[in-house]
């Protein structure tokens, strides 16, 4: 038993003297807005307020059983009820609540008034990635799980999750927001709840299918910000993370102006006649990305829960039945339309790809112009 005692003291005294102790924050983040700071300060104030009455409390307690004990020949007092600690034992918890309550409530009106602000971003949640809006500058895109991630993350992978950067808190396309501008975020869900949180922002709000909310942030410093879904969503719940960078005005504008430009090439891409080795390869990055979450890289899928693509008589039948399940996915089932989330392109890409590669060899092509027939 003594040696158990000094085993363990040792490991407790290597954590407490080690890096790790260092990183073991269980505080509240103090964030990066000024809201953030005010949560911050309210939740430190309650945390004091509370310690001190722990303190007055049980120091009563403790001084009560240690002086006043039966074996130093004290009585247990006999009466039943006293009027002035009655009245004491009430004003004073109410006087406390409605100190902090005053302040509480002074930050959360601040908090829900999004009200004049710079810019407007619509979040969307999915199952499982987010996707971006920005209507008054016409830019939109979806946020993924970073493939890096997403490879560490499967079965078998062979990959140390310690090895990847940022592991399951990575995205490919980020959300980005200028500093020093009131940003209002607008939240709904696609499919069921969701809920965006990003801790350094002091926001965490609902998306809600058929419903709107909203909050806002105004990030006083540069840099990059993470957070993740904090509404179990299904079963990637845990696979969509939230990356915000926030840049200085004039970088913020040059980044527009870069999704800008990628949007017409977009567009001239779905206009083009595409050849097998680059659809394929597309393809592929659009598999990776959209679908191998629920039928694994290699197309087998999971047995009893998402069908397999390898062999699949959707993947290797009717051309038009294979993008109608595409788009407009299945009623019913887990399978999502697509029509909404992937351009003509990319959808013409991973159906060829799918009825070309993993394991399936149909030789027939879908051109852009194919799904753009169908919308």
């Amino acid at each position: 038993m003594n040696k158990l005692i000094q085993i363990a003291v040792g490991m407790m005294g290597a954590a407490f003297t080690s890096g790790a102790y260092a990183a073991w924050e269980t505080n509240l983040t103090k964030g990066v807005t000024d809201i953030s700071h005010e949560v911050y300060d309210l939740h430190m104030l309650v945390l004091y307020v509370c310690i001190a009455i722990g303190v007055l409390v049980f120091g009563a307690m403790i001084y009560s059983m240690i002086y006043h004990r039966k074996s130093k020949g004290h009585k247990a007092a006999t009466f039943h009820e006293s009027t002035k600690a009655e009245i004491a034992w009430t004003i004073v918890p109410v006087f406390i609540l409605v100190a902090l309550a005053i302040p509480a409530a002074k930050a959360l009106i601040k908090m829900e008034d999004s009200s004049n602000a710079d810019l407007t971003i619509l979040v969307t949640g999915y199952q499982w990635k987010w996707q971006y809006e920005y209507p008054e500058e016409g830019i939109s895109f979806f946020s993924n799980l970073a493939s890096d991630s997403r490879e560490a993350s499967a079965r078998d992978s062979g990959i140390d999750p310690a090895t990847v950067d940022n592991y399951l808190l990575e995205v490919d396309n980020p959300l980005v927001i200028p500093v020093g501008k009131k940003v209002r975020f607008l939240f709904t869900s696609n499919d069921v709840n969701h809920g965006w949180w990003v801790p350094d922002f002091a926001v965490k709000k609902d998306a809600i299918p058929g419903f709107i909310n909203d909050m806002w942030a105004n990030v006083n410093e540069p840099g990059i910000y993470r957070g993740q879904c904090a509404e179990l969503c299904g079963k990637d719940h845990g696979f969509m993370p939230i990356v915000v960078i926030a840049k200085e005005e004039s970088e913020y504008n040059e980044w527009v102006e870069q999704q800008l430009a990628s949007a017409k090439e977009t567009e001239a891409a779905a206009n083009k006649t595409w050849d097998m080795a680059s659809l394929m390869e597309q393809g592929e990055k659009v598999y990776t990305t959209s679908c191998v979450a629920c039928h694994q890289a290699g197309g087998q899928g999971i047995p009893g829960v998402f069908p397999a693509i390898t062999g699949s008589a959707i993947a290797t039948g009717d051309v038009a039945g294979h993008l109608d399940t595409i788009m407009n996915g299945r009623p019913g089932t887990a399978m999502q339309a697509f029509a909404g989330q992937l351009n003509d392109a990319d959808v013409a890409a991973v159906t060829t790809y799918q009825r070309n590669g993993l394991g399936n060899s149909v030789g027939d092509m879908v051109q852009p112009s194919d799904v753009k027939a169908l919308r």
